[in-house]
């Protein structure tokens, strides 16, 4: 979001934003720029000072601690590994006596994890062997190196390259005044080489001046992983699904930041930083957590990543003229903090995502509505604007959900206002939207208008709510009101009474239906260092900035979903987009790419955006539709709703400056596709709603990498212009302009694909040309699945919400096929105490079952099973008889097209949440 408000803020926006068409490079660090990523760098591999001292070994329940020595500058550590409860491993090592506490990371995991009993199996005087179930980790002493297994296979390898880094804190030697006409004497060397270095105990970037009070505190570790070929994760960044070697470019960034005008294809931070990433290869797949707050850079190196020089080692090595390719590395650097790694050993993909799942969490079962459309633009002007928008829809025939306001709803950009003139009876648009089972979303940024009389701010000074500066004063920074300050949500005072501002009572004009975007909370601040908050800033509790940057947004939306879920007394499921995100975020909120642009290339880029935030545990994810920045052409614009009705978060969305893009807003043509795209999406919300609580029981992503499902596939690994959701369907959209086909690869060499638009068998394993005229969407379903659809057309999910079922069938090579349909009040919780209804589904050829999941959860659904569509049927039955409790035994109407191979089941008629069963004779 970007608005030019008054003068002040003016002059500070040109300044920061001052490169016409992409973004300033020179307004954010590079690693050389910043001190403790130019120091780690400068690191030689090999050449490790760290040892185990095994005789201070300590054997706990479900840990061991041991002692570990910087032999170099004798500073001592505590080293700690524990056996985890899903078999997997966590390492932490800190200062054994540290002059200051360090950040121990807060908040991003779901609670402690649970642990199970840690073996030690094996003890020499060079190495420590423990076991955690079918894992094992073998600790060795001197040089200091972990290596993790599952079963036989060795998984990853730490410090296996001597890079392990802890810069301890200490206090700064100053040099001694000279009394006159005494020589100056020399001050003592530099205990190492972090306190010789420039920017070990203050640093300059542009105007901005950084006090360290403790001096360098950088911490890092190499991680090596023999049997990967690529790297994936550790969003957010506009680059490509399967992460590039570093090796000659800058590593990849994770610091929260609102960076204008973003480019693609480039390792450099964005919004959000969730420091996870997965190596996998074809024999295994592993995963590192990261958990630490600070600025963040990763390298990579080795395996099959573009940039890696690997394919002439792999030639020499074959040839017998060479040595073995390098392995896979993964270098993190954290600025400050502790060493916290929770080491995920799989072997598979899935493993890996659930027991990541199990300790930082899922998104719980958003509401229905979330899952339709979004209409947004910066901004809707006033009442009658809303309420126009929303008559374009009628007029049009097209459903939507949800339409949004940005931030000039408020009266002069003050947070829980609304502006009186705009909009007057913000109460009553509110129900007469409510009435149309539509919902309103409304911008809530962090930052505070320091204006007297503003109540919030007001209140924050006098309670000391404020982030405060190094000198212990409120913090003031520039944001959208022009001058401002940062509520300090690391204090739980502060979560509370902003929670509270959300009430109805408080919040005027806002009823249950009314929900939240928290925008701008990186921090940003546009006269801030790289536009953000200065890093010697204090938190609650004595932090310094530096040490929480990245879990400074975790804690706004945390207040708001508290907020939220009191104001209807825990009834009601909030909804919540947030932009700046870490480790835990999907527990509260969904999350979009950002101010994208309405380039061929965004819309591209999108996919491996959304891929790698999925595959972090954040499974709500989408794009601004049509692009945030600039104006799209008809075409575009189509193929870009073609997009995000097949991504898990769908939003349109625009810049204030560009023109009015409603759905309608171009040619009849132009409309015609994007009704049929934003219909599709309702069309599929039964699949969606039941992948959503797929996720919350399993933590497995919604939107996946092919790869994912097939994992020793190869030739997927770098696949990222088509993805699958869930196992059921495999979308591969229009991405570049003109386009009259595309290449489609289809995984599994026995697997069956069947185009959802034509109800027929496509296409087997392989790649295949596929026409794409302008209404195609290329989306295939998987042969072995069975899909819940909806198929009447309504303004709403609400308005749909008693509608019949269609069950769509795709038949695999044997003939058979399975699937699942979830089903509650779409709103509430009552779930979470039985009220709901899981069913799955069976079909073998001579007969179909309708089974439930739980006999002991009930929902009184209205809806009905309409139609049953079979794909891929060879010869149709003879009659078909349906057996239920509610119509008992009867025989069903059916139709059969021999040349599409389609049998269609007409309305069995049978209530939806019943077991039944037919019988094909």
């Amino acid at each position: 979001m970007r608005k030019l408000c008054y003068i002040p803020v003016v002059a500070i926006w040109i300044a920061i934003f001052s490169v016409v068409g992409g973004v300033d490079r020179n307004n954010f660090k590079t690693c050389d720029q910043s001190s403790f990523c130019r120091r780690y760098r400068a690191m030689k591999k090999g050449e490790s000072p760290y040892q185990l001292l095994l005789n201070t070994l300590k054997e706990g329940e479900s840990d061991l601690q041991v002692s570990l020595i910087n032999i170099k500058n004798v500073v001592h550590f505590n080293l700690k590994l524990t056996a985890l409860e899903n078999f997997d491993f966590r390492l932490e090592i800190d200062e054994a006596q540290p002059i200051k506490q360090r950040y121990r990371v807060d908040y991003a995991l779901k609670g402690e994890p649970a642990t199970r009993k840690l073996v030690v199996t094996e003890r020499t005087s060079e190495s420590i062997t423990v076991t955690n179930g079918h894992n094992k980790a073998v600790l060795h002493a001197s040089p200091f190196k972990i290596d993790l297994y599952n079963g036989k296979t060795l998984m990853m390898s730490l410090n296996a390259q001597g890079l392990l880094k802890f810069e301890h804190y200490r206090q700064k030697t100053e040099k001694p005044a000279v009394p006159e006409g005494e020589e100056a004497v020399e001050p003592p060397a530099p205990v190492d080489e972090a306190e010789a270095d420039i920017g070990a105990w203050e640093e300059n970037y542009k105007s901005h001046h950084d006090a360290k009070p403790h001096g360098p505190s950088a911490v890092g570790l190499d991680f090596s992983f023999p049997n990967a070929d690529y790297a994936y994760g550790i969003p957010e960044h506009a680059d490509s699904l399967a992460l590039k070697a570093t090796t000659a470019t800058d590593p990849y960034r994770l610091y929260n930041l609102d960076v204008f005008e973003y480019e693609l294809n480039n390792g450099m931070a964005l919004y959000g930083s969730i420091p996870f990433l997965i190596a996998h290869g074809v024999e295994a797949t592993a995963g590192v957590l990261w958990l630490n707050a600070a600025e963040t850079w990763v390298d990579i190196e080795g395996g099959a990543h573009k940039g890696s020089n690997v394919v002439s080692s792999i030639v020499n090595f074959v040839s017998g003229s060479g040595t073995p390719p390098p392995p896979l590395e993964a270098r993190f650097v954290s600025e400050s903090g502790m060493i916290d790694a929770f080491l995920f050993l799989g072997p598979n993909p899935e493993t890996v995502s659930k027991n990541y799942a199990e300790i930082s969490g899922v998104t719980p079962l958003p509401p229905l509505f979330s899952l339709g459309y979004h209409q947004c633009r910066w901004n809707y002007n006033d009442e009658d604007d809303v309420k126009s928008v929303d008559a374009g829809f009628d007029q049009h025939d097209i459903p939507y959900d949800v339409i949004w306001l940005d931030i000039e709803y408020t009266e002069g950009k003050k947070y829980f206002t609304w502006d009186k003139i705009k909009f007057p009876h913000a109460d009553d648009m509110m129900k007469n939207l409510s009435l149309k089972g539509h919902h309103m979303v409304v911008i809530i940024d962090p930052h505070i208008k320091r204006e007297g009389g503003y109540y919030v701010h007001e209140d924050a000074t006098s309670n000391g709510l404020y982030v405060k500066n190094k000198d212990g004063n409120d913090y003031e920074g520039w944001c959208w009101p022009g001058s401002s300050s940062y509520l300090d949500f690391f204090n739980p005072v502060v979560r509370d009474y902003y929670a509270s501002k959300y009430s109805l009572d408080n919040f005027w004009g806002t009823t249950l239906d009314t929900h939240i975007w928290n925008d701008m909370n990186e921090p940003s601040v546009f006269n801030g260092p790289e536009v953000t908050m200065p890093k010697d800033c204090v938190h609650y509790g004595g932090w310094e900035h530096r040490d929480v940057h990245n879990l400074y947004g975790l804690t706004h939306i945390m207040s708001t979903f508290d907020g939220l879920l009191k104001r209807s007394q825990g009834k009601l499921r909030p909804f919540i987009l947030t932009r700046s995100v870490f480790i835990g975020s999907q527990r509260y909120a969904a999350v979009w790419t950002g101010d994208n642009m309405a380039e061929w290339e965004h819309l591209q880029a999108s996919i491996p955006m959304c891929l790698s935030i999925s595959l972090a545990g954040m499974p709500f994810c989408g794009a601004d539709i049509g692009g945030f920045f600039k104006n799209p052409d008809s075409e575009l614009f189509y193929r870009w709703y073609q997009i995000g009705a097949f991504l898990p978060f769908m939003r349109a969305h625009s810049h204030i400056d560009t023109k009015r893009r409603e759905p309608w807003a171009y040619d009849p043509e132009t409309t015609s596709l994007v009704r049929s795209a934003v219909r599709r999406r309702y069309e599929y919300l039964p699949l969606w709603y039941t992948l959503f609580r797929h996720h919350e029981v399993d933590g497995l992503p919604i939107m996946r990498p092919i790869w994912y499902n097939y994992p020793k596939d190869k030739s997927a690994f770098t696949i990222e212009d088509e993805f699958m959701l869930g196992k059921e369907l495999l979308v591969h959209p229009v991405t570049k302009s003109g386009l009259t086909e595309v290449s489609v690869y289809f995984p599994g060499e026995k697997d069956l694909w069947y185009d959802i638009d034509e109800l027929e068998l496509f296409s087997g394993h392989g790649t295949k040309t596929v026409q794409t005229p302008k209404e195609k969407i290329p989306v295939y379903q998987r042969g072995g699945t069975i899909i819940p659809k909806k198929m009447r057309i309504r303004r709403s999910s609400a308005l749909a919400k008693d509608d019949p079922y269609t069950l769509q069938i795709a038949l695999n090579a044997d003939g058979l096929a399975s699937g699942s349909l979830y089903l509650d009040d779409g709103e509430t919780y009552e779930y979470q105490k039985g009220q709901y209804v899981s069913l799955v589904y069976h079909y073998d050829g001579t007969t179909m079952v309708s089974q439930l999941v739980d006999k002991e959860a009930s929902f009184a659904s209205k809806s009905w099973l309409e139609r049953i569509i079979v794909m891929g049927v060879r010869k149709a039955p003879g009659r078909i008889v349906l057996k239920s409790q509610s119509v008992g035994e009867q025989e069903i109407e059916f139709a059969f097209n021999p040349n599409k191979h389609l049998l269609v089941i007409r309305k069995p008629a049978v209530p939806i949440a019943e077991e039944w069963k037919l019988f094909f004779h």
